[in-house]
Formats: structure tokens, sequence, C-alpha cells
């Protein structure tokens, strides 16, 4: 099988501002179809790399090069909140068609058809005539998203596209961004903090440190090598399971069966309080099980059941005496 050509390509590329230096001898490629998260502590150099790769900032020292060869080929979305609040959502998506028009600046009914397609993709056509003033973060965020898509180009390369929105923003960008990326071939580019997201929607990770290195590999390789607890040192996140770790409490164990999400939930519930889980000696059971009309159960030995994980907590939470602890 033939290997994409790379739609973007960067050779001993040197990114910083003047003699500081944040990252050095970079060899970086984008491919066609792939969504890209690029990671790191705060300032090591994130931001910096997207605008060198867009063209806005000189690189220290490398060369950038795209497929055609042309400057067009990359649109960029940066974390620059816009300040006319009063254009509407399709006047500002249509200046991404303005590299392509003439001395006139009038669109063609292909530029429109441009427009409305990209407004279509991001799912925001019905925002087409609202006020930019008027928009939500999200909103926001996915108006300059379909002025990138508006561009038509190969690379789009977006700083920080999920910052402060909400999850469900988040999700639906992060989400947005892939689908792009497969569907219409493009490489996508996306300075994240969001560790979460990108494991689960990245095709490839750029993994920075802080001694002017980059790493590069599949979130599933970065994770299974020590690469993110080495440059994040996390703190109580347990990257072999995506979940916060939980710190043992107590000196009682409990035996948990059950499957599904609902094993799951209970698992993360008990072991919250501070109830390490496991298979033999343990002096509390729980089964987890569906009663004949379907409902959830939690049976804790032959002796209590309990319709709510809540109230299987607050059972668990008592000693012998019947004293509740917290």
């Amino acid at each position: 099988m033939s290997h994409p050509l790379p739609l973007l390509n960067a050779t001993d590329l040197s990114i910083g501002y003047g003699n500081h230096i944040l990252l050095s001898g970079l060899g970086l490629e984008l491919l066609p179809g792939q969504l890209v998260c690029f990671m790191g502590p705060n300032g090591v150099g994130k931001s910096t790399l997207i605008r060198t790769l867009a063209g806005l900032q000189k690189p220290v020292t490398g060369e950038i090069r795209f497929s055609n060869g042309d400057t067009r080929s990359v649109s960029v979305v940066l974390t620059d909140r816009f300040t006319s609040a009063y254009m509407t959502v399709y006047e500002l998506v249509a200046f991404g068609r303005y590299p392509y028009l003439g001395w006139n600046l009038k669109l063609s009914d292909e530029d429109k058809k441009t427009i409305n397609r990209s407004l279509q993709q991001v799912n925001i056509s019905s925002l087409a005539n609202t006020k930019l003033h008027e928009l939500s973060d999200g909103q926001m965020q996915l108006t300059m998203i379909a002025r990138a898509l508006a561009q038509d180009t190969s690379v789009i390369l977006l700083d920080e596209p999920t910052a402060h929105l909400d999850l469900n923003n988040r999700l639906e960008i992060m989400n947005l961004l892939r689908e792009v990326s497969h569907s219409m071939n493009k490489a996508v580019l996306v300075a994240t903090h969001e560790l979460d997201l990108a494991l689960q929607t990245a095709d490839e990770i750029w993994l920075a440190g802080r001694n002017n290195e980059l790493l590069r590999g599949i979130p599933e390789d970065l994770i299974l090598n020590g690469a993110f607890d080495r440059i994040f040192k996390l703190k109580g996140f347990d990257l072999r399971t995506g979940q916060v770790a939980h710190s043992v409490s107590r000196e009682d164990t409990v035996h948990l069966l059950g499957s599904g999400f609902e094993y799951r939930w209970t698992k993360n519930a008990i072991e919250r309080i501070g109830y390490p889980l496991t298979e033999e000696n343990a002096r509390f059971s729980v089964v987890i099980r569906r009663d004949v009309d379907g409902t959830l159960v939690w049976d804790v030995g032959n002796t209590h059941s309990f319709t709510t994980i809540g109230s299987l907590l607050a059972h668990l939470r008592q000693d012998q005496t019947g004293k509740t602890i917290q």
C-alpha cells in the first residue's frame, strides 16, 4: 500500500522568538485524511507552531512546504475573538472566499454555494443571518470553522478550538474536525489541552516536552510507552482506564460482580469512597442484576438490595455498629 504524499511538510524546523527557541529540529508532515492533535504543557510552543505553520510567523530555522507550493493551501482558526460584532455569520464565513476573489470582491454563484455548503457542514445554516454578538461561544467557534471550510484548503490549523466551551460543544467540535479530515480528505492539526478528547479522536498526536523535542505517534502507543506520563506528570489520572485514579482510604474490601456500563460506574462509585475491590476475602459482596421488570438492583450478600448506587454507598459507609462513615 502506497504512503500518501504529505499536504504539509516541515524540515529542520525551529520555532520561537529571536534567541528564545521553543522547539527545534522538527521534521513534521500532515497527511490527507488525518486529524492530528498537538499537545504539551503550557508554554511549550503550541500556539507558536500553529502560527508558524500558517505563515503568520517566521520560523527561526527550517523550511515549510505545501503539496502544491501555495500558501493558500492552509486555513487557520486562532483563539483571537472577532471584533466586528454586528457582522452576520454569513458575512464572516464569506471571508473564507476572499483569497479567490477578483479586484471587485464580488462573490460568484460558486462562491455562494461553497459558503452555504460550509454552513451546512457545521450545522449552523439557521444562524446565517445572526449577528456575531448574538452567538454563544460554541456557535462562534463553529462559525470560525465554517469560514476555514469555505476557504476550501487542503490543510486546516486550529489553536485551542474548544477552549472555554462546555462538554457538549467540545465533543461536537472535535467530532466535527475528525469527520472533516476523514470525509473531505483534509489534514487537520489541532493544538489542544483536551487530553481525554484527543485520546478518543486523534489519528496521531504530537507531544511536546520542555527539552525542545516533539514526540509523534498514535495515542495508544504514547500511552503504553509512558510518553504522556513523562511529559504531563499526571497526578491522579489513570491513562490505562482514562479515569481519575481513586485512593484507598478503607481497610474493608468489596467483591463486585456485574458487567457493562453498570459495572463500570458502580466500580467508580465504590472506589471513589475509598473501598478497594478484590475477588477474595471481601467483607462486602455486591452483585449487579436486573429485576424481572428491568429495574437495576444491587444485592449486598443475601440480606440487602438497593435500586440506586447512592443507597448502596450509604450502606457501605456504615460500619458493623451501624454508624455512618464518611
